[in-house]
C-alpha cells in the first residue's frame, strides 16, 4: 500500500493532538508526518508510531517543501482561509476542520457514512470540508432513517461539552469547580463562556444572528441540508453544559411516511459507526461517559411520538473531538485514498 506525507496544521491544539492519536490507532499509511503550528509552538516534539517529530512553523511554502499529499487543518478559520490554498496548490488534498469553506458550493462537505460520493468534488479546489461537530453525529443518525421514511423536519436540542470551546473551555470548568469546593464560586470571572459554566447550563453557543438563532444553530441547519442534499425543515437550540467531553442531542424527526419502530431501530443498528444502546428497563442509554474516547455515535431513547405516527424521538451522544472532528477527518482521508487508488 502506498504511504503518504501527511501534514497536520494546528498539531498542538486539542483536535490536532487527537488527529495524531487517531491516525496511529487506525494505522493510517503515513510515510512522513509533518506537524505544523505557529512559531510559538515550533520545536515542540510529539510522538507518532514510536518516532519523535518536531513541530514545524506553518508557512506558505511548508507544504511544497515537505511534499505534503494530505493536509489536515484544525487551527481556526483564518488560518485555513490563508494557508489551505497554498496546500492545495502544492498538490495536497486539504481536509479542513474549520467552518471557513463548509458552505462554499464548490467545496464538498462530507460525512463518509452519509455522502461519500461527494468526496470526488475535492478536485474543484483541492479542499474537502469537515462539518461542525454537532452536525456530524446528527446526520449519521438521520441518514438511515431518511432513506427509510423520508425526513420532512428535524428539531434538535444539543447539550454540548465544554471541550467544544477548546482547552480554555475545559480549564474554565475545572477552575470553577475548584472555586466551588473552596466556597468562592461567586467570585469567578468567566472568560471563555458568557456566564459561569460550573453547575449551570448556557443556552448560547457562538454569536447570535439577526434571526435570533446562534451561528452554531445555523451551522446545524445549513450543513445538514447540504450533507443530506435536501431542503428539509430544521430548527436547533444549542446549549453548553458542564460536561468535559462528548456532545449529546435530543432529536425529534418528522417523516413523510408513518414510522415502523422496529424497522427504524434495525436501520440504526445496521448503520455504519452507529451503536444502539436502548434498554430503559435496565437504565441503559447513551451518556457522555460511554462515548468519550470512542469513535462511534451512540443512540438510545428511541420512541414514537405519542400523538403522531410519523414522528420519532431519540437521543444521541458522541465524542465531539473524535467523531465530531478528528475521526471524521481521518475517515474522509481513508475514503479519499480508496477512491484515488481504485
Amino acid at each position: 500500500m502506498k504511504k503518504y506525507n501527511v501534514a497536520i496544521v494546528g498539531a498542538t491544539g486539542a483536535v490536532g493532538e487527537e488527529l495524531v492519536r487517531v491516525l496511529e490507532e487506525v494505522d493510517f499509511p503515513v510515510n512522513n508526518l509533518v506537524p505544523l503550528a505557529s512559531s510559538k509552538s515550533a520545536g515542540i516534539e510529539l510522538e507518532f508510531k514510536g518516532k519523535t517529530y518536531k513541530v514545524l512553523e506553518l508557512t506558505e511554502k511548508a507544504f511544497e517543501e515537505n511534499d505534503v499529499e494530505i493536509a489536515f487543518f484544525s487551527a481556526g478559520g483564518d488560518i485555513s482561509a490563508h494557508y489551505a490554498p497554498f496546500a492545495a496548490e502544492a498538490g495536497a488534498v486539504v481536509i479542513d476542520n474549520t467552518s471557513h469553506f463548509r458552505m462554499d458550493a464548490d467545496v464538498p462537505l462530507v460525512v463518509p457514512e452519509c455522502n461519500p460520493d461527494d468526496i470526488d468534488q475535492w478536485q474543484n479546489r483541492g479542499i474537502i470540508a469537515n462539518p461542525n461537530c454537532s452536525t456530524i453525529q446528527m446526520v449519521q443518525v438521520l441518514k438511515p432513517l431518511d432513506d427509510l421514511f423520508n425526513i420532512t423536519r428535524v428539531d434538535v436540542a444539543t447539550y454540548q461539552a465544554v471541550s467544544g470551546a477548546g482547552k480554555g473551555g475545559m480549564e474554565e470548568l475545572v477552575n470553577q469547580m475548584q472555586d466551588f469546593f473552596a466556597f468562592k464560586l461567586d467570585q469567578c470571572e468567566p472568560k471563555t463562556f458568557a456566564h459561569q459554566i460550573a453547575l449551570n447550563v448556557i443556552p448560547h453557543i457562538d454569536v447570535f444572528m439577526d434571526n435570533a438563532y446562534t451561528k452554531e444553530e445555523m451551522k446545524m441547519v445549513n450543513e445538514t441540508q447540504k450533507i443530506l442534499g435536501k431542503k428539509m425543515e430544521i430548527s436547533a437550540t444549542c446549549v453548553r453544559v458542564p460536561v468535559m467531553r462528548s456532545h449529546s442531542e435530543a432529536i425529534t424527526i418528522h417523516f413523510e411516511k408513518d414510522v415502523n419502530l422496529d424497522k427504524a431501530i434495525e436501520a440504526l443498528k445496521n448503520a455504519e459507526n452507529v451503536v444502539v444502546i436502548d434498554n430503559p428497563a435496565k437504565k441503559e442509554y447513551p451518556m457522555p461517559i460511554i462515548s468519550t474516547d470512542t469513535n462511534e455515535t451512540y443512540v438510545g431513547r428511541i420512541r414514537k411520538d405519542i400523538n403522531r405516527d410519523n414522528v420519532l424521538h431519540l437521543w444521541c451522544v458522541a465524542d465531539q473531538i473524535r467523531v465530531g472532528a478528528a475521526t471524521n477527518a481521518v475517515r474522509i482521508a481513508q475514503k479519499w485514498i480508496k477512491r484515488e487508488e481504485a
